[in-house]
């Protein structure tokens, strides 16, 4: 008699759909059954009763190690597994360097088999002047993608990179199936509002979205989109806040080009009009925040217009947000162990099937963007044992009892309809609902797979 290493029972939310009653079985960190009735023998047993089992979400969107360096990998990966997270794709702007060789990624690799709770894809990245001659060596290694700016935040961390060597990008590119994102702000055009608003005398996060306006952001996209289809290469826009974004997504697409669009789960929540004046700066995110765009951005992800939602989670301190002016304070804002619950929430409110938007948006297309389908991204007979369980419970998000050691939100005080159970990754326990009880190092690092979104 085949006897298991552990058997979760519940209502596993399959590709077919939710199933009630069923279980699933797990041997040496892989799904080896799936049925409904009596379960099999197994060393451990879970019933999770009527709550949802879905696939271990995968946040496309992280920046783990851009304040405390590489060991920010664990305090990061906690936070994951408390929100149902089981991979990270985390981006390449790390401090003090950012991932532009075999070398960092090496290192970044080996900071991951110390301190990961949770599993970690790699963004790569080619900084100014740098020759194309790494990049095919990153892919070899297993990144899934790369990204670089048109908006310098940091000459050496976060610096700018000009039309002319974005091109020669998509074209080492072009032949293979690895996406090329691109943080989208036209430079002079924010500089001079920026300048422009400073002289005025305002600072509000109302300023802040004035000051980089929809303009920069779209222009910076279709020149990106249209680099992108002169290679023949895949373009991707990392957040895109306004509709408008997605209609020129949606023009390359139709038009036959490699073009997709990303969706972070603040601009499904907030607006600096409405909640400007209480949070301020613990809301500010570049590009900002619009007034007027939260319900126009939820159509775009029901009509399938979005690629996938992540968090962009960002690991900076409260500190970093605490300056006389607006325009001094960081962007970026924690999001690991609200993703879920945020999106889940907002959609339900909304009217849409929360459960399959819920999998279809957080898991399996990611999965499906980063080369990491079938192994994850759903739960699947010889896929990976990656699981969160989720419970319908309301809660009051309180970020103090956040797993980041950075205990700070604009999510504070909102109620959520769902909570996260618990969190398996590889088939291990990681988070029992109110302790992370896997060890660092239980994380992986993540290799890009053989599957492609074209």
């Amino acid at each position: 008699m085949t006897t298991y290493d552990t058997v979760i029972r519940g209502t596993l939310v399959l590709p077919d759909g939710p199933q009630e009653g069923a279980w699933i079985a797990i041997r040496e960190g892989q799904i080896a059954a799936i049925g409904s009735g009596e379960h099999p023998a197994s060393a451990a047993y879970f019933d999770a009763g009527s709550d949802l089992v879905i696939p271990g979400v995968i946040d496309g969107q992280t920046h783990a190690c851009s304040y405390g360096g590489l060991p920010g990998i664990r305090s990061t990966t906690r936070s994951a597994v408390a929100g149902g997270v089981t991979t990270i794709v985390d981006m390449p702007y790390d401090n003090p360097a950012p991932l532009d060789s075999v070398a960092r990624l090496d290192a970044k690799v080996a900071a991951i088999a110390e301190h990961a709770h949770a599993n970690v894809a790699l963004y790569g990245t080619v900084m100014p002047q740098q020759s194309t001659e790494e990049i095919q060596a990153l892919i070899d290694a297993g990144i899934v993608a790369f990204k670089i700016s048109t908006f310098e935040s940091s000459p050496t961390r976060f610096p700018r990179i000009s039309a002319n060597q974005i091109l020669e990008i998509f074209e080492v590119l072009a032949e293979t199936d690895i996406p090329l994102g691109v943080h989208n702000e036209d430079q002079e055009i924010v500089r001079a509002r920026i300048a422009a608003a400073k002289a005025a005398g305002l600072n509000s996060i109302e300023a802040h979205s004035q000051s980089r306006p929809p303009a920069a952001e779209l222009a910076a996209t279709a020149q990106f989109l249209e680099l992108g289809a002169a290679a023949g290469a895949h373009a991707h826009i990392v957040h895109l806040t306004t509709t408008r974004g997605f209609d020129l997504v949606e023009n390359y697409l139709s038009d036959g080009y490699r073009a997709t669009g990303e969706l972070c789960v603040h601009y499904l929540w907030f607006d600096p009009e409405i909640d400007g004046p209480a949070l301020g700066a613990r809301m500010k995110v570049n590009p900002p925040i619009r007034p007027g765009q939260i319900e126009e951005l939820w159509d775009d992800v029901d009509s399938g217009r979005v690629a996938f939602v992540s968090s962009d989670h960002s690991s900076w301190p409260i500190d970093n947000k605490l300056t006389d002016s607006i325009f001094d304070a960081g962007a970026g804002v924690p999001g690991l162990e609200t993703l879920l619950p945020a999106f889940f929430t907002g959609a339900e409110i909304r009217g849409f099937d929360a459960v399959q938007m819920t999998v279809e948006q957080l898991c399996e297309r990611p999965a499906k963007f980063f080369g990491l389908w079938p192994q994850k991204g759903a739960l699947r007979i010889g896929s990976d044992a990656d699981i969160t369980i989720v419970r319908r419970e309301r809660q009051v998000w309180d970020s103090a009892q956040a797993h980041d050691e950075l205990c700070w939100s604009p999510f504070d005080g909102r109620e959520f309809s769902v909570r996260v159970a618990r969190t398996y990754v590889g088939g291990k326990l990681a988070w029992d609902g109110a302790e992370i009880v896997n060890s660092p190092g239980d994380g992986r690092y993540v290799a890009r797979g053989t599957s492609a979104w074209f």
